[in-house]
C-alpha cells in the first residue's frame, strides 16, 4: 500500500481500537456530544476518556479539559462534536497535539448543498491529506468495535449489550441507517457484527478504505455495505479484487436507482447505459453481491459468513408441510437452483419412517415425523446424499430439534440452513438457532435469494481465481501518438473517418473506404472498391447519420453513386446548415453478417464502461446489452457475449452459420484497452454497427463515433 493508504489503515485502527479518546464538545446533555461521551465512559475501564469543553471542569465523573492541547497525552482518537465553523480549528489543534485520528460528527458541510458547505469540506479534505490527521466523516455518527465493546459514536439508538458480536463488518455512509435499522434488525435476528462504521460525507477516508481495513481483520469474514455512491471507483475495484483474493465477500446496498439525474448522451452507448446498470455490471464483474433492502443485506451476509464452500450445488429441502416444501422448492427452482432426486437409499430410509404418510422426495414432506424422535435420522439421511451440498429445514420445532440441527451443522462438512416457519417471538428453539452458526431465513423467497447468492459468489470466485482480472498492456508508440493528437485537438467530436483512425491504432478492423470531395471522386472510389458500395456523409456535427438521412446502402453502379453523393450532401445541409462536412465516404458493402454495437461511455464515478449490444442501429429498440468495466479479459468478453439474449444468433440459429465469436471477443478486449489508454481523453465511443462475419472471417467496423471529454459542455 501507499503511505497514504498506510496512514489510513493506522488511523482506522485507532478509531476502532482506541486506548485514549478526546471528546471535543462533550456536554452533560444527551445531545450528540453528550451521547458520544456517555458511550465512551461505558468503556473507561479500558479506554482513557478526556472530555473537552471550556465550560466544565468535570463531566461524568472525570476531569474535563478546556482544549485539546491541555490534555495530558496525545489521544489516539478525537471525537469532534462542535459547530461546523469550529471544526477546522479543532482539527488543527489535534495536529499540534499529535492526535492520531478524528471522527467528525459535526454536520454543515457538503451535505447542505451550499457553496460554503462544499468549500469547508474541501478545506477539511486538503487538511487531512496534508496534515496526516485522518478523518472519518464529517456528518457521521461514529463507529463501534462490537467485538471488544468499544463504541465511539453519538447515536441515540445504542444496542450495546443487546448487539451480539459476529463476523460481519458493516460500513455505511448513512449513520442513522447503520445505528438504526441495520443495528436493531441485526440484534433482533441474532446477527453479529465485528464492527459498525458510519462514514458520513467521506471528506477524507472513504468506503473503500474501511473495507480495505476489514479485509485484514481476522474476525471479519463478510463486509456488508450501504452506500449512496463511490468517491473513487479505482479504489473500490482494487479492494473488490483483494476481497476475491482473500475470500471475503462484499454484500452491498446502493441507493439511487433512479435515472432522473442521468446526463444527455451523444452516442447510442451513452443513451443505453444508465448509471445504475453500470454499477450492477461492476458488482457482477468484481464479485460484489448487490441486494435491495435491509433484511436481504443481513440475511445474505449471515449466510455467507456462516456457510462453507461445498463442491455439491444440490439443495435438499425437508419440511413438516407439503405446502411449505413445495413453495420453497418453487422459489429455489425459479432461481436456477438444483434439487436433486433422492437416492434410493435415502428414499427407503424415509419411507421406513413415514410409512404411508408424507412424501419421501426432494422436497420432502414428512408431516409430524419431522417433529419427533426420528428428526436426527431424517436430517442425517437427507444431508448425506452425494449430490447435496446444502440441507434446508423448513419448519419450526422444539428446543430439542434446534439442538439436534445445530449439532448436525457443526459435525457436517456441508451447509445446513433453517427456514423458520414459526412465530418470530418464539422463546425456546429460535433463540438457540440465532445464537448458533445456523443461518436463518423466514421466507422462501429470501431463502432462494440467499442460496443463489452463496453459490453464485463461490462460482464467480473460482472462475476469477482461475482467469484473473483484466489489465491493459503498455501503450504502444503509435497509440501514444494518437493519444497526444487527441489531447491537442481544438474540436472534441471526431468524424466517422477520424474515429476509425483512432480505433485502427488499437487493432480494430475497419471497413475499406475512401473519403471523397466530389461525385466523380465517389464514382472512382466505388469502382476501386467494387460494387455494391455504401455512401454516407462524413461530419463531426451529424452524430446519427441514419436519422439525418445521409446514408445510402447497396449502390450498384456509377449513376447510383453519383446521385447518392448529391443527395446526401443536400440532405446534410438541410439537416444542419452549420454542420462541418469533411466529405463523403464511399465504403465497401458488407453483407452476411450479424450487426452488433460495441461502445464505451465514461462514468464520472465508475470510470470507462464497455457495452456490447445486439441490433446495430436498432439496439435502442432491442435493449439487449451487456456491460463491463474496462479493461476486460477474453473470458469476460465471452461472458458478455453469452449474456445477450441474441447470443443464439451469433452461435448459429435455425440453420444460420455461426458468427466469428472469437474475433468479436478479441475486439471487445482491444476496445477495453483503448478505453483505459484514453481514459483522460475519451468521453464516449460507438462502433455501430460492428459487423460480425461468419466463423473464422473476423469482424468489421462499418461505422464509428468518438466523442472526447469536454465535447458536450
Amino acid at each position: 500500500m501507499s503511505s497514504c493508504a498506510d496512514s489510513g489503515h493506522a488511523a482506522i485502527h485507532k478509531m476502532l481500537h482506541p486506548r485514549s479518546v478526546a471528546v471535543v464538545g462533550a456536554t452533560p446533555r444527551l445531545q450528540y456530544g453528550g451521547r458520544f461521551l456517555a458511550a465512551m465512559l461505558r468503556s473507561k475501564d479500558r479506554v482513557r476518556v478526556y472530555p473537552v469543553n471550556p465550560k466544565y471542569t468535570e463531566l461524568g465523573g472525570v476531569e474535563c479539559y478546556p482544549t485539546i492541547e491541555a490534555l495530558p497525552e496525545s489521544a489516539d482518537l478525537a471525537g469532534v462534536i462542535v459547530p461546523h465553523d469550529q471544526v477546522m480549528e479543532v482539527l488543527e489543534a489535534c495536529q499540534r497535539k499529535g492526535v492520531g485520528s478524528a471522527i467528525v460528527i459535526s454536520a454543515g458541510f457538503a451535505e447542505r448543498g451550499t457553496v460554503e458547505g462544499r468549500r469547508l469540506q474541501e478545506r477539511l479534505s486538503v487538511f487531512a491529506r496534508e496534515s496526516g490527521v485522518r478523518v472519518s466523516g464529517p456528518n457521521c455518527l461514529g463507529v463501534a468495535n462490537v467485538k471488544d465493546d468499544i463504541w465511539p459514536m453519538a447515536s441515540s439508538m445504542s444496542a450495546r449489550g443487546a448487539q451480539p458480536a459476529g463476523a460481519i463488518g458493516l460500513v455505511c455512509q448513512s449513520g442513522a441507517t447503520a445505528f438504526g435499522p441495520l443495528q436493531t434488525r441485526a440484534a433482533d435476528a441474532g446477527i453479529g457484527y465485528s464492527y459498525i462504521i458510519s462514514t458520513g460525507n467521506e471528506a477524507d477516508l472513504e468506503f473503500a478504505d474501511y473495507v480495505r481495513y476489514l479485509l485484514d481483520d481476522p474476525d471479519t469474514r463478510v463486509i456488508a455495505g450501504f452506500i449512496e455512491g463511490l468517491r473513487t471507483a479505482d479504489k473500490f475495484v482494487e479492494v473488490a479484487r483483494l476481497a476475491a483474493d482473500v475470500g471475503k465477500p462484499i454484500v452491498l446496498i446502493k441507493i439511487g436507482r433512479s435515472e432522473s439525474g442521468a446526463r444527455a448522451a451523444g452516442s447510442h452507448t451513452g443513451a443505453l447505459t444508465g448509471s445504475d446498470a453500470r454499477f450492477d455490471a461492476i458488482c457482477a464483474q468484481y464479485g460484489v453481491t448487490r441486494v435491495e433492502d435491509y433484511d436481504e443485506l443481513l440475511e445474505i451476509s449471515q449466510l455467507l459468513a456462516q456457510s462453507k464452500k461445498t463442491p455439491q450445488p444440490g439443495i435438499a429441502v425437508v419440511s413438516h408441510s407439503g405446502g411449505v416444501s413445495s413453495l420453497t422448492a418453487d422459489m429455489l427452482g425459479a432461481r436456477g437452483l438444483q434439487l436433486p432426486a433422492l437416492t434410493e437409499q435415502t428414499r427407503a430410509e424415509l419411507n421406513d419412517i413415514i410409512k404411508d404418510f408424507g412424501w419421501a422426495a426432494n422436497p420432502a414432506d414428512l408431516t409430524g415425523f419431522l417433529m419427533r424422535e426420528d428428526f436426527p435420522r431424517i436430517v442425517e439421511s437427507m444431508i448425506e446424499q452425494p449430490a447435496v451440498g446444502t440441507l434446508v429445514i423448513a419448519s419450526a420445532g422444539s428446543e430439542e430439534r434446534a439442538r439436534e440441527a445445530i449439532s448436525l451443522r457443526e459435525r457436517s462438512s456441508k451447509n445446513l440452513v433453517y427456514m423458520w416457519t414459526g412465530a418470530r417471538g418464539e422463546s425456546a428453539a429460535l433463540p438457540l438457532l440465532k445464537a448458533s452458526s445456523v443461518p436463518i431465513f423466514y421466507t422462501p423467497a429470501g431463502l432462494a435469494r440467499g442460496l443463489r447468492s452463496l453459490l453464485a459468489y463461490h462460482d464467480w470466485r473460482d472462475t476469477r481465481l482461475r482467469t484473473g482480472f483484466g489489465s491493459a498492456p503498455a501503450i504502444t508508440a503509435e497509440q501514444a501518438r494518437v493519444k497526444r493528437e487527441l489531447a491537442d485537438r481544438p474540436t472534441r467530436v471526431l468524424s466517422e473517418h477520424e474515429s476509425k483512425g483512432v480505433l485502427a491504432a488499437w487493432g480494430v478492423r475497419m471497413s475499406r473506404e475512401v473519403r471523397t470531395a466530389s461525385a466523380d471522386e465517389a464514382v472512382q472510389a466505388a469502382e476501386l472498391l467494387g460494387y455494391p458500395v455504401v455512401v454516407k456523409v462524413d461530419s463531426p456535427d451529424i452524430l446519427h447519420k441514419t436519422e439525418a438521412g445521409v446514408v445510402r446502402l447497396g449502390l450498384a453502379d456509377s449513376a447510383q453513386v453519383a446521385n447518392a453523393f448529391a443527395d446526401v450532401m443536400a440532405r446534410a445541409r438541410a439537416f444542419d446548415a452549420q454542420a462541418s462536412v469533411d466529405g463523403v465516404l464511399v465504403q465497401e458493402m458488407i453483407s452476411n453478417a450479424i450487426e452488433v454495437i460495441v461502445g464505451v461511455s465514461r462514468d464520472p464515478q465508475l470510470g470507462p464502461m464497455l457495452l456490447l449490444g445486439i441490433g446495430g442501429v436498432l439496439v435502442e429498440v432491442y435493449q439487449d446489452v451487456s456491460l463491463r468495466r474496462c479493461p476486460i479479459t477474453g473470458d469476460e468478453a465471452h461472458a458478455m457475449i453469452d449474456a445477450l439474449k441474441g447470443a443464439r444468433l451469433l452461435h448459429g440459429y435455425r440453420g444460420r452459420l455461426a458468427a466469428d465469436v472469437d474475433a468479436l471477443a478479441a475486439t471487445l478486449v482491444s476496445v477495453s484497452h483503448l478505453a483505459v489508454h484514453l481514459e483522460d481523453e475519451l468521453a464516449e465511443l460507438d462502433i455501430n454497427p460492428l459487423m460480425v462475419l461468419p466463423a473464422a472471417e473476423g469482424v468489421v467496423a462499418a461505422d464509428a463515433l468518438v466523442i472526447l471529454n469536454g465535447a458536450r459542455g
